[in-house]
């Protein structure tokens, strides 16, 4: 199981382009598809994950790892999703410095911002909906929807601090879903 665990969270930790939120609905497709979680284990996984410090997708990997495997599935877990990036940033770091200036490179990058902020977008709302298909409106999807609009008013209008918005998500959260 710890290999397998390191495995699947190697793969995911090389094509995580973008950072986590880009990448989360890549981590649910592989842990659903092996049965480790549910969708909906899943959306609670990222909710608390997303509450913890540190990135995303690595607290994501920390968390199912555990629940698979326990301490030790919570170790290779995460030691699957990090190796990639270190040898990735280490191979980069080496041609950067050597070809860094370059215009086409530059160009495939400001290419590739749109596709990360798709694939955001798309895990926001397959993480808002807890892995159900969007069909409709139900108390469910009003109170993520009431959610999301107190968070994104008092994050950009008010210039709330994000600790604020996230306690006040939490809290509404609770008294929404109890």
């Amino acid at each position: 199981m710890l290999w397998a665990l390191i495995w699947t969270f190697f793969k995911i930790g090389l094509v995580s382009f973008g950072g986590g939120y880009a990448i989360l609905s890549v981590i649910e497709r592989e842990v659903v598809s092996q049965q480790w979680i549910t969708s909906v284990d899943f959306a609670h996984t990222v909710a608390l994950a997303g509450m913890a410090p540190g990135p995303i997708a690595t607290n994501s990997a920390v968390l199912i790892g555990y629940k698979v495997a326990g301490i030790g599935g919570a170790v290779a877990a995460t030691f699957g999703m990090i190796l990639p990036s270190f040898i990735i940033i280490i191979a980069l770091s080496l041609f950067f410095f050597k070809v860094g200036r370059e215009r086409l490179l530059q160009m495939i990058f400001y290419g590739l911002k749109p596709m990360v902020a798709a694939l955001i977008i798309y895990a926001a709302i397959r993480v808002g909906v807890n892995g159900q298909p969007l069909m409709g409106m139900n108390l469910h999807t009003l109170g993520v929807v009431l959610i999301f609009i107190f968070a994104m008013i008092g994050t950009m209008k008010y210039r709330m601090h994000p600790l604020v918005v996230l306690s006040g998500s939490a809290l509404m959260g609770i008294a929404f879903f109890m």
